[in-house]
């Protein structure tokens, strides 16, 4: 299986200047662990993931206060969508993510989790 067999098409973005408090509403109302960062002025998207917002709350911030810009991760790693399943999933264990993004020619494409890894092995164990 590949990448694009497993990857939500449809991501979450986000802006720099979202607080926490609203990407974690969005994140929440769409049933996402991460959102996708878009800024013009950065050379590439970034990621707020769930963790994110959980160690800003574990270190006092308040969420309606902090911008997401402070707490994103830059995308170093990202998937393209004919990588393995396997390749993806080594990929993020490497790098300690549970998300990857998916670029194709450039542009984002989707976004990949370990949970998503996961539903298609298991759904391909079933059928099997």
């Amino acid at each position: 299986m590949r990448v694009q067999d497993g990857m939500s098409s449809i991501v979450l973005t986000v802006g720099p200047n979202h607080t926490l408090r609203e990407a974690a509403r969005l994140m929440s109302a769409r049933k996402v662990g991460a959102a996708v960062v878009l800024d013009p002025e950065s050379p590439g998207p970034g990621i707020l993931t769930e963790r994110d917002v959980l160690r800003s709350l574990a270190e006092c911030e308040h969420p309606g206060d902090e911008l997401v810009c402070e707490h994103q991760t830059d995308a170093l790693i990202s998937a393209s969508p004919d990588w393995s399943l396997e390749q993806a999933a080594e990929a993020m264990i490497e790098h300690g993510f549970r998300h990857l993004l998916v670029v194709d020619g450039g542009e984002l494409v989707g976004i990949l989790s370990m949970r998503d890894i996961v539903r298609c092995w298991a759904a391909d164990r079933v059928a099997s």
